[in-house]
């Protein structure tokens, strides 16, 4: 039997959360559905988050930042305040960068739970197709939906059948790891993670350590898990958890509303591209999806409000992002040598204005 919402969510992540807790306190029919048996499972990612105030400086045009980002200390790990760029020699660049680890699944969960209790439901499915306003699942049941919107992360398959833009895809691997670790992140760059980094972020009682790379920077032909169990050897602690997977880097589409279709966070590309940072653009993108779509339902707004505010809050951000991944690309391809050349004393401010997403190059 088919049934009708006024928007069907795919994914229950971040981006689908978001999106389905603003329709719904705007009044609409919510039902999102995800795939997975619990929320925020498996764990793919490196589970940092900015501050809230950190992220003012970072996205500066996103408005009411402490009514989106609501993080409960129980789903917080541990909290830093320095950023540290490592040059494949070791040579360290330390810069004043305010965030926490999470505990990821937890806190995905929490916004589910959130979503569901504006008036949401959350149903356990595999969405296989979206054709016009009727989503069907594995099982051959359907659902229909006045709007519906891709949230399932970059194999969406409302993108993967509406847009099919493929998208460039960085892989992803992780661990966590137990030990005692100082209170500041570290990047690390070069060889260790071709065309990406390696990161080390500390969490109670251990650490969040990973690596994501760009095959076609790849030179040496290792493989994902043979440049992963490096890593894993150079920090030489006990690992109790393994995960990945992939991180689109290719930046937003130019577009992501399609009539009554919309992409949100990963499945629209709403990654930041020069670090693959995505929890907090999806969730920026899900509240600007969510009222577009409950502003639509009610007055007949067009749901196109919502790329012209992500464009508005979010586009000069991610934009000079892609700009520091493109000359970081740069200094990638010319090896180990010209990195370690790179980590000064004199690079450190431009390297601190690429990490906060603003012109490296002044007014460029």
């Amino acid at each position: 039997m088919t049934t009708k919402w006024d928007v069907v969510i795919i994914g229950g992540g971040p981006a689908g959360s978001t999106t389905a807790r603003y329709a719904a306190n705007g009044g609409a029919q919510v039902l999102i559905i995800d795939r997975r048996r619990a929320i925020g499972t498996p764990l793919q990612c490196g589970e940092l988050l900015p501050t809230n105030a950190e992220l003012g400086v970072l996205c500066p045009e996103v408005p009411d930042l402490d009514d989106l980002f609501q993080t409960p200390a129980e789903v917080v790990s541990r909290r830093f305040d320095t950023l540290n760029f490592v040059a494949p020699n070791g040579r360290k660049l330390a810069f004043d960068f305010a965030g926490y680890s999470l505990d990821r699944p937890r806190h995905d969960a929490l916004l589910a739970e959130r979503a569901v209790a504006a008036g949401a439901e959350l149903r356990r499915g595999h969405v296989t197709s979206v054709e016009g306003d009727t989503v069907r699942l594995a099982d051959d049941s359907t659902v229909r939906g006045r709007v519906i919107v891709g949230a399932g992360g970059p194999h969406d398959p409302l993108r993967r059948g509406s847009w099919r833009t493929p998208p460039e895809l960085s892989p992803v691997a992780m661990a966590l790891v137990e030990g005692d670790f100082p209170a500041e992140v570290d990047m690390y760059f070069g060889s260790v993670a071709p065309g990406g980094y390696a990161w080390m972020i500390p969490k109670e009682g251990g650490a969040n350590i990973g690596l994501g790379i760009r095959p076609g920077f790849n030179r040496s032909g290792q493989t994902l898990r043979a440049l992963m169990t490096a890593f894993e050897r150079r920090l030489g602690s006990p690992v109790t958890y393994r995960g990945g997977g992939v991180v689109p880097v290719s930046g937003p589409l130019r577009e992501f509303v399609r009539g009554r279709h919309l992409l949100v966070g990963d499945a629209a590309g709403m990654v930041m591209p020069s670090n693959g940072g995505g929890i907090p653009t999806a969730m920026i993108a899900g509240r600007l999806a969510g009222q577009a779509i409950a502003a639509h339902i009610a007055d007949g707004a067009p749901l196109t409000d919502y790329q012209r505010e992500w464009q508005r809050q979010m586009g000069a951000t991610m934009k000079y992002s892609l700009r520091a991944l493109r000359f970081a690309s740069f200094m990638f391809r010319r090896g180990d040598w010209f990195l370690n050349l790179g980590f000064n004393r004199m690079s450190r401010g431009f390297m601190r204005r690429a990490i906060m997403c603003r012109p490296m190059f002044g007014l460029y």
